[in-house]
Order: C-alpha cells, then structure tokens, then sequence
C-alpha cells in the first residue's frame, strides 16, 4: 500500500515514467497514457478500478504510473482503490485543469488527454481527500442544509399564495410563530386554495421536522467519535460559532492538521478581496466567493453574533465601518469581520486551544497592533492568552 507521507508529499513528475488522465462518468472512464517523450495511447473502459489497475499492470509493469482525474459526482471511491493499490492519484478541481481558450470541441477522450499532458508538466494540484468520518459528516451536513431549504422554499410559497389571493399574513410582522401556523392551518378560503396551502404546510412541516432529526444526527455522530467530537468542542468557544456552524467548518476543512497558515482558511472559504495588480498599483475588488456559500454565509451570520460578544471584534467592525461610504459599510465590515474570525479559527485548530475572551481593562492596557503585512499581532502575555 502507498505510504502516507507518499501520498501527502508534493506531486513530482520526474518521479514519474508514465501519467494517466483519466475522465470519469458513471459508466465508463476514458484514460489517457502519456510519458515524458509524449507518446500517448487512449482507450475506453468500464468504469471499474479493478479493470484500469489490470491495464496498467498488463502495459506498463514496474513503472512508476501517476493517475490525475477531476473531482465530480463519482466521489473518491476511484482515489481509494488506485491509492490502495500503490500508485499515486490526484483528484483535481475541475476549474483548475488549464484549458485552451480557442478549445472548440469537448469530448471525454480529448478531456483525459488534457488532464494526462497537464499532469505531465506538473500543472495540477490535487484537493485535499477527506478521510472516512469527515465524508460521512458532510452527507449529514449536506442534508440538513436541503432539508432547510425545502423548509425556506414551502414557506416562501405559502406567503406567495396568500400574497396572491389578497389574504394576509397571520401575523402582521411576517413571522414563522407558532400562532402564525395555528391560524395557516384553520385560515378561511376557496376549497382549491385550502387544498393547496394545507399541501404547503405539509411540506414545510416535514422539512423541518426531517431538519432537526438530521441535527440530532449530526450530533450523535459526532459525539461518538472523539476527534470530531473535541474539535467541535474548540470551534464552538469561538464567539457566534454555533453547533451548526461548527459541524459545517468540520466537514468542510476536514482534517485540521493540513492547514498551513491562518490566512488560508478565509481564502479557502472565499472571504478575501480579489486582486489584479501590476507594479506598485494595487487594484482590490469584492471578495472571491470561492468555495462553499452556504457555509460563507453562515459565517457572516456568525460574524454578527460574534461582534455582540467580542469586544474587540466590535471595535474592529466599527474601524471597518467608518472607513467605508455608508450605503455598503455594514457590508464591508462584517465580511471583514468574518475573514478576521476565519483566521482565529485557523489558530484555534493549529493550537488545539479554545478562545479566551479579553474583558474591558486587558484591552485597555494591551492594544491590537498590525504588523506592515497586514496579520493581527498581540502583544506577549505572561497567562494564557488570547486566540490571535
């Protein structure tokens, strides 16, 4: 079997003799064998590992094979096999696979050439492979979040409905109360309608109530398994970080022990500004919005809960907040709020220690200084201190 400093080691292709592309759909995987004097040979075969370790055995015995394919709904039961059989494997994102840009024709055969000659110069770079608990705790997060949204989705129809027959809203705030859903379900109207909404009701109903079992889920499971179990418990000392919240940071970073910098995290999670400068001119736009929105927008929620408890993440808002023209301050400030947040629970992981929060006379006498980078510093306390 591969070695695990192996398989974490960084990709070389002189370590290499032959590069294997590979394109992958539910039937078959269309691979490409290239070496470093550019002879190549495509075929097609059943999407099967046994079958493409059985080729490559059979062709090229003895020689170090690299294969690369791009992450999609196959998921990483074809990175199990062929690592497990002692080859290296890249999963890749597929827009980080260089593309021509005059490339008119897409076919699978064309697609594992493209990932073949690419891994051959060393132009890709593999994702981070979650291990087994970290890929069962995103179905579960991943599930939840559906659940919600067919929750929001029931509700928005149910206020469409009304909205459409003239009848108003039970309650005069628009708000989900347990009164509002009382008087929804004995609310008068055409017998269609009546059909119609009480059908609403049931799926909103149901969606929520499948929500809060995958919750409960959610928590088992980690509680079960002590690594899960006592990250989670460090992540939710971080202020505005909640259960939610933390199962999701969970199964999104996955392994915290990967994560090099603190300022990867906001990066990772598409919280930094975008960039297009040359010389001395900076040019800095919105943020990227790479990765997983739905878990960037729980955390600019959390980044408004955080604000409230915080001190100095308060203080911080405020700097952000009068800098900027009023119509898009709010905005600006929290999102730098939030990136700010992202970094202290990098520390928080790489430390493996929880938040301590500074009370009113520390922050007096011990100032938040920024280094000529731009990183947060704190000044050497004897006691423990803060996350920085």
């Amino acid at each position: 079997m591969l070695g695990t400093d192996i398989i974490k080691a960084k990709f070389l292709p002189r370590d290499y003799d032959v590069f294997a592309g590979l394109d992958v759909d539910k039937k078959h995987i269309d691979v490409t064998f290239s070496d470093h004097d550019q002879r190549m040979k495509s075929i097609k075969i059943p999407y099967s590992a046994d079958h493409l370790l059985a080729y490559a055995r059979r062709h090229y015995p003895g020689q170090p094979i690299a294969f690369a394919y791009e992450a999609g709904g196959t998921g990483y039961g074809l990175y199990d096999q062929i690592t497990a059989a002692g080859y290296r494997c890249l999963v890749v994102a597929p827009s980080m696979v260089p593309t021509a840009p005059g490339q008119r024709v897409k076919t699978n055969r064309l697609d594992s050439k493209k990932i073949s000659t690419a891994l051959r110069g060393g132009e890709l770079t593999s994702i981070h492979i979650p291990s087994e608990p970290y890929r069962h705790l995103r179905h579960l997060v991943h599930l939840r979040d559906t659940f919600v949204r067919q929750a929001t989705a029931s509700q928005v129809r149910i206020k469409a409905l009304l909205l459409f027959e003239g009848i108003p809203f039970p309650d005069p705030q628009g708000r989900w109360s347990t009164n509002a859903w009382a008087q929804l379900r004995t609310l008068p109207c055409a017998s269609p309608v009546r059909f119609k909404l009480d059908r609403l009701i049931s799926m909103a109903t149901f969606a929520d109530e499948q929500a809060r079992q995958t919750a409960r889920e959610l928590h088992r499971f980690c509680r079960h398994n002590t690594e899960l179990s006592s990250t989670l418990e460090l992540l939710m000392s971080a202020p505005g970080i909640g259960r939610i919240t933390g199962t999701h940071l969970l199964a999104r970073i996955g392994d915290w022990r990967l994560i090099r910098h603190v300022h990867q995290l906001p990066s990772f999670l598409g919280l930094v500004p975008c960039e297009d400068s040359t010389g001395d001119a900076a040019n800095r736009g919105p943020i990227t919005r790479t990765g997983d929105r739905r878990l960037r927008a729980k955390l600019l929620q959390a980044a408004w809960v955080a604000i409230r408890q915080d001190p100095e993440l308060d203080d911080f808002y405020i700097r952000i907040y009068q800098r900027n023209p009023k119509p898009m301050a709010a905005q600006k400030a929290i999102t730098a709020v939030a990136n700010k947040l992202c970094r202290r629970i990098a520390c928080i992981l790489k430390e493996q220690r929880p938040y301590v929060l500074r009370d009113a006379s520390s922050r007096t006498t011990k100032e938040e200084t920024a280094s000529p980078q731009g990183e947060t510093r704190f000044p050497a306390e004897t006691s423990a201190p803060p996350v920085p």
